[in-house]
């Protein structure tokens, strides 16, 4: 039993380490302390893994504000505050019961709205407590969330975001979440998606697009005869912090999705995960920049924080099959993949979106479940197309029909004069730098 080499013990007054202390003990109890201190570890090891993610939040807020306009930043800051606020009351009311419902067929759950978290302390198989199930998977759902934000950045009216963030929060990623991490129907077909390129980041990016079409462009950032107008970030420090803070948190979020972290294949698994996080993201950073320098004839900082991040994207839907060298061609292609879209959707076919969000999260989500082929011989074509193709349709017509409702009933975008002046004062009534900078 490999927890007798690695568990240290307090018996009867002594520290003993090592199996020698398990040696001289009944095997009845030996197992019993083996089985505590795993249970012990894998719930600390996802506590401190849900912080990681749950951190994150605070890398979205500081990447979108830097990536908006200097009037925008208290309005985007509100935002992500609140929208974590939101997502973790939701998914305590309905969102976990729906997406681990203990019935239901393939499609649809059963919960049975008694909350989980009063019955049971402990989740299925005993490997940890169910409270920490519970904490590590609330803050996924928060930062799906957070990539609807950037997209919406600098027109649209705070409370209808939020509106939205409570159902998207409550019903819509949830039931998306159970077809396969709650055992449903894509979990049956062998779709892989390991820590959510799919359930979190193309179900986050598929809500911004259906928001994005509704809301339409910022005004002024089109012209006439459809040239694109830039409107670039005002605080490239801040965009940069919170591009490292995202990087940090994703080692929680991809490493912390294993949910164990006892025993040598386990612990390995993490060690790996860790590994190939790091390096699809550093190699999504050196794509982006190389690119941009052959195209712009210098690097450019926002394409290289958006490679970053795209390579993160793409390694999450499966961190663990692929070898380092093959996370890094991963890391490589999502770079690529990030620069050319953004242009591709800005100039073409003129998507406003601040932050790049449908390209990190929505195209390399794409590529991330497709790239799980080179390297997962459980992973079949089929599927992964299958759940693609399921979680963008679900997602995106769902919060299409939110949003046009919610239009209806409160308004998406600001008025023309709120927008000019900045929402930082319409919507929050509050400078972010008032001893500074009074407009740009």
């Amino acid at each position: 039993m490999i927890e007798e080499m690695l568990l240290a013990y307090l018996q009867k007054g002594k520290l003993y380490l090592g199996y020698g202390s398990i040696r001289h003990q009944p095997p009845m109890e030996a197992r019993m302390e083996a089985t505590t201190f795993s249970f012990s570890l894998n719930t600390l090891y996802l506590l401190v893994s849900g912080a990681l993610v749950m951190w994150m939040a605070a890398g979205f807020s500081m990447l979108e504000a830097g990536l908006v306009r200097a009037r925008n930043t208290v309005e985007i800051l509100t935002k992500n505050i609140a929208l974590y606020s939101v997502a973790c009351v939701m998914f305590l009311f309905t969102g976990y019961d729906i997406m681990y419902a203990a019935g239901g067929n393939a499609w649809l759950p059963f919960p049975h709205w008694q909350n989980q978290l009063g019955e049971a302390s402990i989740v299925t198989g005993g490997d940890y407590s169910r409270y920490a199930d519970f904490f590590f998977q609330v803050v996924f759902v928060a930062t799906a969330m957070s990539i609807v934000s950037g997209a919406v950045a600098e027109r649209m009216k705070l409370f209808a975001f939020l509106a939205f963030a409570v159902i998207f929060t409550a019903l819509i990623y949830p039931l998306q979440g159970y077809w396969m991490w709650g055992g449903g129907f894509l979990k049956q077909t062998g779709f892989v998606d390991f820590a959510g390129s799919g359930v979190v980041h193309l179900a986050g990016a598929a809500a911004a697009l259906a928001a994005v079409l509704m809301l339409g462009p910022r005004t002024g950032k089109y012209g006439p005869a459809g040239q694109v107008r830039a409107m670039p970030g005002h605080n490239m420090p801040l965009a940069a912090l919170g591009t490292f803070i995202l990087w940090l948190g994703w080692f929680g979020f991809n490493g912390g999705s294993e949910l164990n972290i006892t025993g040598i294949e386990h612990a390995n698994n993490v060690a790996k995960i860790y590994v190939n996080t790091n390096m699809a993201a550093a190699a999504g950073v050196v794509s982006a920049l190389l690119i941009s320098q052959w195209r712009f004839g210098k690097p450019d900082l926002t394409m290289a924080l958006n490679g970053a991040l795209a390579g993160l994207v793409a390694i999450t839907a499966d961190p663990v099959s692929p070898s380092p060298l093959l996370t890094a061609f991963i890391g490589l292609i999502a770079g690529a993949l990030v620069f050319f879209t953004i242009v591709w959707i800005d100039s073409r076919m003129h998507l406003d979106d601040p932050v790049g969000a449908l390209s990190v999260h929505g195209i390399n989500g794409i590529w991330g479940l497709l790239a799980v082929l080179l390297s997962n011989p459980a992973a079949t074509a089929l599927a992964q197309l299958l759940g693609i193709g399921a979680i963008f349709t679900f997602v995106f017509v769902t919060s299409l029909g939110l949003w046009w409702l919610l239009g209806r009933l409160l308004g998406l975008r600001v008025s023309v004069e709120d927008e000019i002046n900045g929402l930082d004062i319409a919507e929050c009534g509050l400078e972010a730098y008032p001893d500074f900078v009074t407009k740009h």
